[in-house]
């Protein structure tokens, strides 16, 4: 095919995404009959179904390939998740394939410069490294780092590869970072992992509360749904409890501004209320609910640890309580008592009891990073949990508790295969049933999978700065931009005695750092699946094939695996290994409380959610009316504790480890925006979302810019314990932030300001805290 042919074709295609994308700005409904009329009219494109590449929506995408490239996007329509509608960088998604500096060869650093190698080399090099750093140091010296966005066979093979070929358990993904707490909040909360309602509650809630999360830019197609229910029934409402002014906090119908870290307060106080006013469904909890007091023991240094390095220890022992406890535990939560630390009236704590209390609604809560990024994590999911069990609002439809994911398999491939170091396909490694059924499964002694966790993905960062890991693998995924407190790792990866490997389809702060950089294929040029945040298993095919020596991360592993002598633990040929895999996945998840749908299944349709089962996808977990997996007639059967029983927990309010001061008297928060996704690696090389949000800024609110002479655009340095770094001001722009707060979002490598926040993390889900720290402002 002549070239100048082909990129014509390929211009037209996109110029077709970004006018669509445009249209659908301003008139959604439009845009999408806009784009079926346009490109239909080319009866050389091929329609071709797959999910979303960014965010954990799973949004149906079909992408237009001709002559061997895709060239245009549109929303599915027969997909249940976005209905035909996608966001901005849903339609321009297929351009990031397309980046002029694509890495299509493997690079090897000889002599402190990288250089071209053939991959096969690469590969070589890279087992040779594995087997020696093991020989010397012992398996426990090597890791292996990836993501939420490894497709669920990447994450198969790379669970299996560590755990039982190996024989270690470090391996862990970046989800750590981004819903370990929604994790842990569940299992402490329910005894199983994922949500129990799918995005359909969204059609049958009433009142929407959301917990920290800015919707709109965030997650915008299930806001839009939830847009779109408020505008058939005008008796929705929307509240956005935030704690800066957002896109989503303006189209709410009430926004409740509050002080960080007060989250945990409020979650009190509206429980407080629904007891006061007898709103809570006696019934629901004699039947379902058990009572938990954490027995909270805290050594060290509490008032800077929350699972930093000095002395810190911390127990959270579960204690049985009950209702009259209960009671008695939130006598200091009155809503008086709280507005005088939250920011929060008391006229609006008691409305949120009432939306939460009334008979008459039916009540989605929703929160991200806001509550997951924590240092009390797990307890503030905890205590949402809380209020749905409370009211008895919970697992019917429009009755729904939901913690929003970021990546398109954080689920998927973290969640449910179990890429963590504690974690199996199914179930734990401290469990000796769960080892012994993956040993069975994967051939293996049960003996030969450790039987205690290593490092979670912080101290996985930290063995390689003291040197207890020597060797780690990254995978899909960015750290050197995203790990907290930055400069420590990034110079922990450069001591003497380290070898990174990085897998990546373009340079990042990241492949700087590495020994070997392989080529990965990216999302349609390999087949894969993805699993969204409503337990929805999506497949895709291959539509497109990979750049110069570039492969799938699946047949990385595979290939370097199988040189270190495991050859038996991959016996899969490379044509159909995927359909092999999955299948071989599924046999871990077998059974009624997690059923994966068939892989034929998923190849017909635009997902299937689990447990699948006798054909069906399970909307609402818990529920007898419509969970296969309780107990017939039940009602409700919590059937993931042993008592059958959701636990309600008595979880205290406790102030942020690092707070503002005379010396550093700003909050700082960091974060997304609507154009790009994490890092910025893919989204910054698309030319539309790039030269819509060029660079990073930070955001001052007009009286803190205005008491300290700053104007829009001027240049500040923000300056915290860790280190400081300069930003170009932006007031009143889409977020506004609070008097004493600064926001900046993340994306931009030019401006690493995870070099300033705190590594501090929950010490249940071990999940580091974004959102908070102390700043100062220096006017430049």
């Amino acid at each position: 095919m002549d070239n100048n042919v082909s990129r014509r074709r390929l211009l037209k295609g996109m110029a077709y995404t970004s006018a669509v994308a445009a249209a659908n700005a301003m008139l959604p409904g439009t845009a999408f009959a806009q784009r079926a009329e346009l490109m239909d009219q080319d009866d050389q494109f091929q329609w071709k179904k797959t999910p979303c590449r960014f965010c954990g929506v799973g949004c149906g995408l079909l992408v237009g390939i001709s002559h061997g490239k895709a060239v245009a996007v549109k929303g599915d329509p027969a997909s249940p998740v976005n209905k035909g509608l996608c966001c901005v960088k849903g339609y321009h998604s297929v351009q990031a394939l397309y980046g002029s500096d694509r890495l299509k060869k493997a690079m090897v650093r000889k002599n402190g410069k990288l250089e071209e190698v053939p991959i096969k080399e690469a590969l070589d090099l890279v087992a040779l490294k594995m087997q020696q750093t093991i020989k010397q140091h012992g398996k426990d010296s090597v890791s292996l780092y990836g993501s939420g966005q490894w497709t669920i066979p990447d994450g198969y093979v790379a669970s299996k590869f560590m755990k039982a070929g190996i024989g270690t358990n470090n391996l862990e993904a970046n989800a750590r970072l981004c819903m370990a707490s929604a994790v842990t909040g569940f299992l402490t909360s329910f005894g199983a992992d994922e949500p129990m309602g799918c995005y359909d509650d969204i059609d049958h809630a009433n009142v929407f509360i959301l917990w920290g999360n800015n919707m709109a830019e965030m997650h915008p197609i299930l806001f839009s749904r939830m847009l779109d229910r408020r505008l058939k029934d005008p008796s929705v409402k929307i509240i956005s409890m935030e704690t800066r002014t957002t896109r989503t906090g303006e189209a709410a119908d009430k926004q409740i501004l509050f002080l960080p870290q007060a989250d945990l307060a409020i979650a009190n106080a509206i429980a407080h209320e629904l007891l006061k006013e007898d709103k809570v469904d006696k019934s629901f909890l004699d039947k379902h609910v058990s009572f938990k007091s954490g027995k909270t023991k805290i050594e060290g240094h509490a008032t800077i640890g929350y699972g930093l390095e000095d002395g810190y220890k911390f127990t959270d022992e579960a204690k049985p309580s009950d209702l009259e406890a209960y009671r008695d535990f939130l006598d200091d939560y009155t809503p008086e008592a709280v507005a005088k630390y939250t920011g929060v009236s008391a006229d609006d704590l008691r409305y949120l009891a009432h939306l939460y209390g009334s008979k008459k609604t039916k009540v989605m809560s929703l929160w991200c990073m806001g509550m997951n990024q924590h240092t009390r994590g797990t307890w503030i999911n905890n205590l949402v949990y809380n209020l749905h069990l409370l009211t008895g609002k919970i697992s019917t439809p429009g009755n729904s508790p939901f913690s929003l994911t970021g990546q398109p398999s954080a689920c998927g491939t973290v969640r449910e295969v179990g890429t963590l170091t504690h974690k199996l396909p199914h179930g734990v490694v401290m469990n000796k049933q769960h080892r012994e059924h993956a040993a069975k499964i994967w051939g293996v002694d049960p003996d030969h999978i450790p039987s205690k966790p290593t490092y979670h993905t912080v101290d996985m960062f930290r063995a390689l700065d003291s040197g207890d890991i020597r060797f780690m693998w990254i995978q899909v995924t960015n750290p050197m931009v995203t790990m907290p407190k930055l400069k420590r790792y990034r110079e922990a990866s450069q001591k003497e005695g380290r070898f990174i490997v990085v897998s990546d389809i373009y340079p990042t702060p990241t492949t700087d750092i590495a020994d070997v950089i392989l080529p990965s294929a990216m999302w349609i040029e390999r087949e894969g699946m993805y699993g969204n945040s409503e337990r929805r298993t999506q497949h895709f095919d291959q539509l497109v094939e990979p750049p110069g020596e570039a492969m799938s991360d699946t047949l990385q592993l595979m290939e370097v695996a199988r040189r270190m002598g495991y050859n038996n633990l991959f016996p899969w040929d490379d044509e159909n290994h995927i359909e092999e895999i999955y299948k071989e996945y599924c046999l871990h998840q077998a059974g009624s409380k997690h059923g994966m749908a068939p892989y034929e299944v998923l190849k017909s349709q635009a997902g299937a959610m689990w447990p699948y089962v006798n054909g069906k996808s399970t909307q609402w977990r818990f529920n007898s009316d419509y969970d296969p997996a309780c107990k017939p007639g039940s009602g409700f059967d919590f059937y993931g504790n042993k008592d059958h029983k959701a636990n309600i927990w008595l979880r205290p309010f406790q102030p942020a480890p690092e707070v503002p001061d005379n010396e550093y008297p700003f909050w700082l928060c960091t974060g997304r925006v609507l154009e790009h996704w994490h890092s910025g690696s893919m989204t910054r090389r698309i030319p539309t979302l790039h030269k819509s949000v060029p660079e990073a800024y930070v955001e001052m609110s007009r009286d803190d810019a205005k008491r300290m002479n700053i104007l829009d655009g001027e240049e500040v340095r923000l300056v915290t314990r860790r280190g400081k770094m300069n930003f170009k001001v932006k007031i009143d722009g889409r977020g506004r932030p609070v008097d004493g707060q600064v926001f900046v979002p993340f994306f931009d490598e030019n401006y690493l300001i995870n070099e300033l926040t705190l590594d501090s993390y929950c010490p249940i889900s071990k999940q580091p805290d974004y959102k908070k720290c102390s700043v100062r402002i220096e006017k430049i």
